[in-house]
């Protein structure tokens, strides 16, 4: 273990990156979860329009989100080729791609709506939502800006700063959420709206703290931060092109997510309720892990760059037992204590309808702890195999999985009515699948092949 510690790719050179991104990805989750939580105390169906608008902001922005984040596995590959001055310049055409996209995500605002068609959902769901939605949609500009300036401190492998940005922006966020929410003292009584407002300001915030530190006279002097403002063609056409499959990808699966949940929620409000309870929970879980995946991505695109294939493979199986190791605990969590986790979201007013969803709740919870302990490889294996270069056949993967999860829950609840519990049971028993996919193609080493 000790030898393992030490070489390149080992499990220090992993947590050396991945912990403050697990960090970071808990408060980003947090954030959102903090909306959730603080909403379910107004009615169960503003936590439900919580997740359903916030999941639909981030399928819209997904697109242009997946393309910035290649900019982590540029930035460090140009660092393991000890191509420094182009770490910078990578940031800048990540900055200008969330600039160009501001625009274009108000234009297809209006389709969001037309997505939210295809369910039966409770009209104070349905109003609430839009509200969250179009307050988000705004703030989009300074989330797009935050992922690109996180992606170039994860790139070079800087990741305590992006940690520390969070913590701030989930500070900022809970304080408004609770202020603005409920209206407490001089602040007005703006329910959802408030929530909305508190999640930018909360981005905004960490915007203004990563900007500061990039900028700042030590990374001037390694990266010339100061003097990257310019269009590269080279690195914007790199960025475009590879970075497009992992944002079509997660188009393409979040959108699929989008449709899951309205799957659920079209069953009636005692399954939405009980579901938007469970996706809570798996997001808290799962949200954590893609910090692995971005230790993974940043520091197999850098042995990649530098031709240490060896040390890439070392890392990948050093991000795995990480990965495992933090998700034996939330197994245990979700096995032994769901009906905790599940009343942490009771509304004030206890319902016959709140205690159907618990039930059906806590069944889910405890089922998703199948899962959740393969997530871990997953994650790792999707960010070994991006930071290699290999985003087509990724975004392929996991495209046709999503898909297949979601359209399998259709054919369960909707065409064989075989109910939600079979439903959720079809559902998991997929996600199993996910990680022996991912698993098979990096063990052939096909990606050692891929120019970068």
């Amino acid at each position: 273990m000790k030898k393992n510690l030490q070489k390149k790719g080992g499990i220090k050179d992993v947590l050396v990156v991945a912990l403050p991104m697990l960090l970071s990805m808990s408060f980003d989750t947090i954030m959102t979860f903090a909306d959730r939580l603080f909403l379910s105390r107004v009615g169960s169906e503003y936590m439900n329009a919580a997740l359903s608008g916030g999941i639909t902001q981030m399928m819209i922005l997904t697109f242009f989100t997946g393309t910035i984040s290649y900019a982590t596995a540029l930035v460090a590959q140009n660092l393991g080729a000890e191509r420094v001055e182009n770490c910078a310049k990578v940031l800048t055409q990540a900055g200008i791609i969330a600039c160009i996209s501001a625009p274009i995500l108000l234009l297809i605002k209006p389709l969001a709506y037309q997505l939210w068609s295809f369910g039966e959902i409770d009209p104070i769901q349905a109003e609430a939502q839009k509200v969250y939605f179009d307050i988000l949609i705004y703030g989009s500009i300074f989330s797009l800006l935050r992922h690109s300036f996180s992606c170039f401190f994860s790139g070079i492998g800087e990741t305590k700063i992006v940690m520390k940005a969070a913590f701030a922006g989930m500070v900022v966020n809970i304080i408004l959420n609770y202020l603005l929410i409920y209206g407490i003292g001089p602040f007005p009584e703006m329910g959802i709206s408030g929530a909305a407002i508190g999640t930018i300001m909360g981005n905004l915030v960490s915007l203004i703290i990563l900007a500061f530190v990039y900028f700042n006279k030590d990374n001037n002097k390694r990266f010339f931060t100061r003097n990257s403002f310019q269009i590269h063609r080279e690195l914007f056409t790199e960025l475009i092109r590879k970075g497009s499959a992992s944002g079509l990808e997660m188009f393409l699966n979040t959108l699929a997510f989008q449709l899951l949940i309205l799957l659920f929620h079209g069953l009636g409000s005692t399954v939405a309720t009980a579901s938007t309870i469970m996706f809570n929970w798996d997001m808290v879980s799962f949200v954590p892990l893609l910090g692995l995946e971005v230790a993974s991505m940043s520091l197999v695109g850098r042995y990649v760059g530098a031709k240490n294939y060896e040390a890439a493979e070392r890392a990948t199986r050093s991000a795995v037992l990480l990965g495992w190791g933090y998700s034996i605990i939330v197994l245990f969590a979700f096995v032994l204590f769901p009906h905790y986790l599940v009343d942490m979201f009771k509304p004030d007013v206890l319902t016959a309808s709140y205690e159907e969803s618990k039930t059906l709740a806590i069944f889910m919870v405890r089922l998703a702890a199948v899962y959740v302990t393969i997530e871990a490889i997953m994650v790792v294996y999707s960010g070994a195999l991006r930071g290699a270069g290999d985003t087509f056949w990724v975004m392929c993967v996991m495209v046709v999985l999503n898909w297949t999860t979601t359209i399998t829950l259709w054919l369960t609840t909707y065409v064989f009515d075989l109910g939600p519990k079979i439903g959720w049971l079809s559902v998991v028993i997929l996600f199993i699948s996910f990680p022996i996919v991912l698993y098979w193609r990096f063990k052939s080493g096909k990606w050692k092949k891929i120019k970068v």
